[in-house]
């Protein structure tokens, strides 16, 4: 296993999953203040590992094929697992992240058999667009309570629904183009 400095940085966002969902747990069984704030700070720290591995990768030339599979792991991991503890504090509706998960399984799966044909259907703007607003969202939903007279769950709500859209609107161009290069295929 090849783990350069860009994917020990990658392996920091998989390795706060479980960081994430303990302090979520916590705060799903004593309701205190600390723990989403904890659990947001994580969140935010490994987030910006996904744009230092990018930087590392590409400046000292660290690009590997366990890089490319492991780097949008990691984010779907980070990102769906911090809906899913959303969803069980009961702090966001479950339906959004049905739709952001089955986005993520159909996309995975279009570049698998994309792959097996030997297309490449690469992260495109969309896409990373959508992961950055995902992101944006969760964090101020993580953090869940007013602090200084700020709530910050109603703008963690309003970039959900941003990032939804661009999961949605992401997701049908990445089917768009799996179509047009399927039928280049046959």
């Amino acid at each position: 296993m090849n783990l350069n400095l860009a994917n020990m940085l990658t392996m920091t966002r998989v390795f706060a999953v479980p960081v994430i969902v303990v302090l979520l747990g916590i705060e799903h069984a004593h309701q205190a203040f600390i723990w989403p704030y904890l659990a947001a700070g994580v969140f935010v720290l490994a987030s910006l590992t996904d744009m230092a591995d990018g930087y590392v990768a590409r400046r000292q030339n660290l690009i590997t094929n366990l890089g490319k599979f492991l780097d949008p792991l990691a984010d779907k991991l980070l990102i769906g697992s911090a809906l899913i503890m959303l969803v069980d504090l009961g702090w966001i509706p479950g339906w959004i992240v049905v739709v952001i998960v089955c986005r993520e399984l159909a996309v995975t799966g279009m570049r698998g058999v994309a792959a097996d044909r030997g297309v490449v259907i690469a992260a495109d703007s969309l896409g990373k667009l959508k992961t950055i607003s995902q992101t944006f969202a969760l964090a101020p939903l993580l953090a869940h309570y007013p602090i200084f007279g700020f709530d910050p769950h109603p703008l963690g709500m309003v970039l959900l629904y941003v990032a939804l859209a661009l999961t949605v609107f992401s997701g049908g161009n990445y089917l768009y183009n799996f179509y047009k290069n399927w039928l280049q295929l046959e």
